[in-house]
């Protein structure tokens, strides 16, 4: 079963939401904003997508910019810094059983299929 990290203020969430949903796949959302995102959680994210923690940040966030804009941090400082704030996660993150994606647009969900 998928996993989507989702957050309903999101319009790009929403639109993989929509697409999971039309294509009748089974998933499992989680509102990270709501119940937080967990440094397994973000460390499993990124083996699947063979990423640094860096690239799952949205640098445009009012929260990137006050605690991160122009500093430099270790993959476990960048992993504690999205765990401490969620809303600096680009998303939706669909996570499938060996692969992640960020979902945008909503077909890269294909991807971990």
């Amino acid at each position: 079963m998928l996993k989507i990290y989702h957050n309903t203020r999101c319009k790009k969430s929403r639109a993989a939401l929509l697409f999971l949903e039309q294509k009748g796949i089974d998933f499992q959302v989680i509102d990270y904003i709501k119940s937080s995102i967990t440094k397994d959680d973000v460390q499993v994210i990124l083996l699947k997508m063979n990423a640094k923690a860096e690239e799952l940040l949205r640098t445009q966030e009012p929260e990137f910019k006050k605690h991160c804009k122009g500093l430099s941090f270790t993959q476990p400082e960048w992993i504690r810094l999205i765990c401490e704030n969620p809303q600096m996660l680009k998303r939706p993150i669909v996570v499938g059983k060996y692969k992640a994606v960020i979902a945008d647009p909503p077909e890269k969900i294909l991807e971990v299929l």
